[in-house]
């Protein structure tokens, strides 16, 4: 087994990086799992010690009662602090946890019109377009033509700006109606000044 005891580069193993035979994945190094030496240390009052030795920064934690956490790993030497891991870490999950709680999920619903669509039906795809909308998701509008409607393309088109006119008040337009084979496609997505509008009225 070769050891190195200098600064140890990534290294690609397939879709994952492995670092010194571990997932750089896995979480700062803590404590014996710190491997380069000297260090930069700083304490558990978050003073700057300077760069010391690895065993020396250890022996101050322990003496503590505290960990050596490796917190910037790729800086020259790297950074290591004198912390509570446990706490450390139960910050971390839930920092992650709240940025997960404030990210808004957004789906994309699908609502399919034909060039010949009556109006009884438009009336009806529209609430369904507008429910949506409010919702806070986004639409995709679908024209399909079959056989011959290819070429009379343009009475599709033109349903799909009467779309665009009937929400205008709430829906912005994301996406240009366009061409793809046999159907054209718009995207809607909400418009939050036009959905407190409406709400308002």
């Amino acid at each position: 087994m070769v050891i190195n005891y200098g600064y140890v580069k990534n290294y690609k193993w397939g879709s994952t990086i492995i670092r010194n035979g571990s997932s750089a994945n896995a979480g700062p190094r803590v404590n014996r799992e710190i491997f380069i030496d000297p260090i930069r240390l700083i304490d558990n009052k978050g003073n700057m010690i300077g760069v010391v030795k690895l065993n020396k920064a250890i022996e101050m934690a322990e003496q503590v009662g505290l960990d050596l956490v490796e917190v910037s790993p790729n800086a020259k030497p790297p950074v290591c602090k004198i912390l509570d891991y446990g706490k450390f870490k139960f910050e971390a999950q839930k920092k992650a946890a709240k940025a997960r709680k404030k990210q808004k999920i957004i789906d994309i619903k699908e609502i399919k019109f034909r060039p010949n669509i009556d109006t009884n039906d438009f009336n009806v795809k529209i609430k369904s377009v507008s429910k949506f909308l409010s919702a806070g998701d986004k639409v995709k509008i679908t024209m399909r033509y079959r056989g011959r409607e290819m070429a009379h393309r343009d009475l599709g088109i033109k349903i799909l700006d009467k779309v665009k006119e009937e929400t205008n008040a709430y829906a912005k337009v994301e996406l240009e109606p366009k061409l793809e084979g046999r159907q054209a496609i718009m995207i809607l997505a909400p418009d939050e000044t036009g959905q407190k509008e409406k709400i308002n009225t």
